[in-house]
């Protein structure tokens, strides 16, 4: 009964979506309706759970939202970002639509743009480019959402991802954990999401193409290298962080209760990548000169605030359904299934958080705030690297967190004007169904050869 009680509040989430509903309303509601159905106290629910599981998360997380906020939003407003999508789309071809905004988005998210950006950002294009050649409508959602909420977001070595940034703190390890795992899942995604729309074209001959008559947006005047110098600063700060310049640095202070009793293993990546997106965001400002710069940094500083309480509402949601006793049940099952390996454990017990709340972040960060020093432990008794744990916790929460209440697929489709019963069934194969099985895949290669 009480693992039934999960499943309804999951399924009402997910219809609210479906309808419209905001998460920040819905979520709380949901969460301590079923703690009142439970028979857990729903004030101390709401107040000590939900309320601080949501706190926590915008504490942690809040500077990498608002960084990749105020550099998206830079990027949009200079030029810089239309001009990397018009140049990928111009050397490609028309003909190659689908592939040059799957590789345009790429390319933005991967350098630090956040994804809602992209999603705003590629939308123009991609209604220019299906108009030129005549590519249903209905696949431009699920084209973006390849580009962007896939193997740019968990499995791609080195992104400054949120998804990819959380696990380092648990696991002591760098954006670039196992990365020969990660580049095989990012061909995976790439590869198979690329053959999936490709065959949807075929079947959906014939139906319609966006309702526009321009041709192309807008160029930009922008010389190219501007626009690509802020994006491929994030990597290179963000490697050099991470293996030279940090731990040159006396951090013994870090063991300070005031600075939370900790060590430069547990904060690098994070410091990493913070420091990667400011550097990016100061030479797209200087390089870009984006017009109106107060502006354009109070809207991007604005923008970063519904990603970020969406996302933080579901932690909360989640964190009420983990304190459930169905939860535990459901965990016990889960655990059951994995047969003690702690690479299928962690995988699907992350991986069922992220569909529980919507959000790849929020189940990552609720999985490792309870699991985290179980699945450390477990992974050093059976011999686990740390970094392929890191990389398979990434790219599960990456499949069942696109499921319809997510806010990404929400806002995604609201950019194009398509309802979830149009454009849905394709974002489903492409960021659920095929993600999945790049995390199956890199498992079984993770058991046979270890971390690579």
């Amino acid at each position: 009964m009480s693992v039934f009680l999960i499943i309804v509040a999951l399924a009402l989430l997910i219809a609210g979506a479906w309808r419209g509903i905001s998460v920040l309303v819905l979520a709380p509601v949901l969460a301590m309706l079923a703690a009142l159905v439970s028979g857990a106290p729903v004030l101390a629910g709401y107040t000590q759970i939900f309320m601080h599981a949501t706190g926590g998360f915008v504490i942690a997380f809040f500077p990498l939202f608002l960084l990749g906020a105020l550099f998206g939003k830079v990027m949009e407003a200079s030029g810089a970002a239309s001009r990397l999508a018009l140049a990928i789309a111009t050397a490609l071809g028309s003909g190659n639509a689908i592939l040059a905004i799957v590789l345009a988005c790429a390319l933005l998210t991967y350098g630090g743009v956040s994804l809602f950006v992209v999603a705003f950002a590629a939308w123009p294009l991609a209604r220019a480019l299906f108009v030129q050649t005549g590519l249903p409508a209905r696949l431009i959602p699920a084209t973006i959402a390849l580009g962007a909420f896939t193997f740019t977001m968990t499995a791609l070595p080195g992104t400054p991802s949120i998804q990819n940034a959380i696990p380092m703190a648990t696991f002591g390890t760098t954006p670039f954990a196992a990365p020969g795992l990660g580049l095989i899942a990012s061909a995976v995604m790439l590869g198979f999401g690329l053959v999936w729309l490709q065959m949807r074209v075929r079947r959906l001959d014939g139906a319609p193409a966006p309702k526009t008559s321009d041709a192309a947006p807008q160029a930009s005047h922008l010389p190219l290298w501007i626009a690509l110098v802020p994006i491929l600063s994030v990597g290179v700060v963000t490697l050099a962080m991470g293996n030279f310049i940090l731990p040159a640095l006396d951090t013994s202070y870090l063991g300070d209760p005031v600075y939370g009793a900790t060590d430069l293993a547990r904060v690098k990546g994070l410091w990493s990548v913070i420091t990667a997106l400011t550097v990016a965001l100061g030479l797209a400002l200087i390089l870009s000169r984006p017009p109106r710069m107060m502006q354009v940094l109070n809207a991007g500083a604005e923008s970063a605030l519904l990603p970020l309480f969406n996302t933080a509402s579901l932690v909360g949601f989640g964190a009420v359904i983990a304190a459930l006793p169905g939860f535990e049940a459901l965990r016990q099952s889960l655990e059951g299934l994995s047969g003690g390996d702690v690479l299928i454990s962690a995988a699907l017990s992350s991986g069922a958080l992220a569909g529980i709340t919507g959000s790849a972040s929020g189940g990552m960060s609720i999985a490792l705030d309870v699991l985290g020093p179980s699945l450390s432990a477990q992974a050093a008794a059976q011999g686990v690297d740390p970094g392929l744990l890191h990389r398979v916790v990434a790219v599960a929460t990456g499949g069942l967190d696109t499921l319809p209440h997510n806010g990404a697929v929400i806002t995604l489709l609201a950019i194009c004007g398509m309802t979830h019963r149009e454009a849905y069934v394709d974002i489903f194969v492409v960021a659920v169904v095929i993600p999945t099985i790049a995390c199956a895949l890199i498992i079984g290669l993770g058991m046979m050869f270890g971390s690579f």
